[in-house]
């Protein structure tokens, strides 16, 4: 009996501490298993109002029936969303701090105002991509896209744009048309496009680059006239009658995306999960809808094509930052 019971004894010990040893591995199995136990917030680097700020409301409200906790926006504009995507980058990267990301993602790092990269970031899923619309008040003495061109090259004063801050696509997208028409722009930056097209609605400034979904509302109240889309064609929907700038000899397209990503760093088996939730939400019915009805261009991608995408819109972006002297 007593061999047999330090037979016993002895595996009891080793079934002990192989269970001390397992025990890292197993509470992280656990946590993998319990993701999300907590509510998710999600970060836009703009204002509330804008086309981030839309998409990112109708991402969060369809991706809550494919996760057990919500998606909770907060909004954190600022330095033309360097703010925003600074406090993603360098959060703790386990799946409860995402971010809403746009095409300025890209843009920033060239323009010496953030200290983050696209390489801090794990796309999950594009949602959204459409060319900037360049419009004017319902107001203006410009009609067509060609009396702007013609008004622009002959006025005395410079004609004033809006744009979603310093170093955004908007303000680079007025910057690289000014260096086309061979003219010079005052260029007022604002904390996100919706407080700039409020200030082109009292006539504080002239004109303003922005997505068609900041203008559609306007557009159908008949407050803000759109002259052009800076596409290589022209836009379905509503804008369908809007010429493109190439239309009018001026080859410029530009535009933005956005999706969703998570800090370069989040375990392979949270980005699983978000990825999943995220595919589903963005292929619902409904978002497409929403979207739609908002002129938000529905854009659908995976991770990796999301991911290529980024990392030559870098390189672009780079290169004509260069060329139109554009760095601080």
């Amino acid at each position: 009996m007593n061999t047999y019971r330090r037979h016993f004894h002895r595996i009891g010990c080793m079934s002990a501490l192989l269970a001390l040893q397992g025990l890292p591995g197993l509470a992280m199995a656990q946590g993998a298993t319990d993701y999300p136990n907590h509510p998710i917030e999600m970060i836009v680097p703009f204002g509330a109002g804008g086309g981030t700020d839309a998409l990112a409301r109708v991402f969060a409200d369809a991706i809550k029936k494919h996760l057990p906790q919500p998606v909770t926006v907060i909004n954190k504009p600022g330095a033309s969303g360097a703010i925003g995507f600074g406090e993603v980058a360098t959060s703790r990267p386990d799946g409860y701090k995402i971010g809403m990301i746009s095409v300025e993602l890209a843009i920033l790092p060239h323009m010496g105002v953030a200290k983050f990269t696209t390489d801090d970031f794990t796309p999950i899923v594009r949602l959204n991509s459409d060319p900037l619309v360049l419009s004017v008040s319902a107001d203006s003495p410009w009609k067509t896209v060609d009396e702007f061109v013609e008004a622009v090259k002959k006025r005395p004063q410079p004609v004033t744009f809006g744009n979603a801050g310093t170093g955004g696509v908007s303000h680079l997208a007025a910057l690289a048309l000014q260096q086309k028409l061979g003219t010079s722009f005052t260029h007022a930056p604002f904390q996100g496009n919706a407080p700039a097209i409020v200030a082109l609605l009292g006539g504080h400034i002239d004109a303003v680059m922005s997505s068609p979904s900041e203008v559609a509302t306007y557009v159908s109240g008949k407050k803000v006239r759109p002259l052009a889309v800076l596409s290589d064609q022209r836009m379905q929907g509503a804008f369908a009658d809007v010429p493109t700038l190439k239309e009018r000899k001026v080859d410029l397209s530009m535009g933005t995306w956005r999706g969703v990503a998570v800090p370069k760093g989040t375990p392979a088996d949270v980005v699983g999960v978000l990825t999943a939730a995220s595919t589903k939400a963005a292929n619902d019915p409904a978002v497409k809808e929403s979207m739609e009805r908002q002129s938000l261009g529905y854009a659908v991608a995976d991770g990796a094509t999301f991911q290529r995408q980024i990392s030559g819109d870098t390189a672009l972006f780079k290169q004509l930052i260069d060329q139109l002297g554009a760095k601080k």
